[in-house]
């Protein structure tokens, strides 16, 4: 009778003409740190130092293109399990990048229906400021939009939060007035 999910939902619903909304959501972090613009850079830029930022339950493994220095147009593949019982390939390319500035990495292959992921470094005084801005959109359309804000976004946040954790206890706590080394 109902050839998909969403027919069924919109006869359910007694919507003619259903409208599909491709929701895009946005996820901004930042972070201050006691360190040079060159020592922050250095770190980022090494693709083996994102196990270090990664918690571990997701058992993150780098499969292959983390061998040398990030540049533009880099593919790197990662196993990870973002949730416990589902392990998954993410496949994603560095699609710009602009040394001591920013870097932008896209999905090409994982979790997410798209996942564009900027970083920015600031020099800052006393140190540097971490700047990602995350564009991304989760699968199975409107299931996945329901489900977004029970598990998608707590993860994402909780994964920054480890993330800014384990920064500081590599880096130091930012007070404004230490000297970048």
């Amino acid at each position: 009778m109902y050839s998909n999910f969403i027919e069924c939902l919109c006869a359910h619903l007694q919507l003619n003409n259903p409208i599909i909304i491709v929701r895009i959501y946005t996820l901004h972090k930042t972070q201050k740190l006691p360190i040079s613009l060159d020592e922050a850079w250095q770190f980022l830029c090494d693709p083996t130092n994102l196990s270090k930022l990664t918690p571990p339950e997701m058992n993150m493994t780098i499969i292959s293109g983390a061998d040398r220095p990030m540049y533009a147009g880099q593919v790197l593949q990662y196993s990870v399990t973002p949730l416990p019982g589902f392990k998954t390939k993410w496949v994603s390319e560095i699609t710009q990048y602009k040394e001591k500035k920013y870097f932008v990495d896209d999905q090409l292959y994982g979790p997410y229906a798209f996942w564009h992921h900027k970083h920015f470094v600031h020099e800052i005084e006393g140190g540097v400021l971490l700047e990602d801005l995350i564009n991304y959109k989760v699968p199975f359309g409107i299931l996945g939009q329901m489900v977004h804000p029970l598990l998608v976004k707590p993860k994402l946040e909780s994964i920054f939060q480890f993330r800014k954790n384990q920064m500081e206890a590599l880096f130091g706590v930012y007070n404004g007035m230490t000297k970048p080394k």
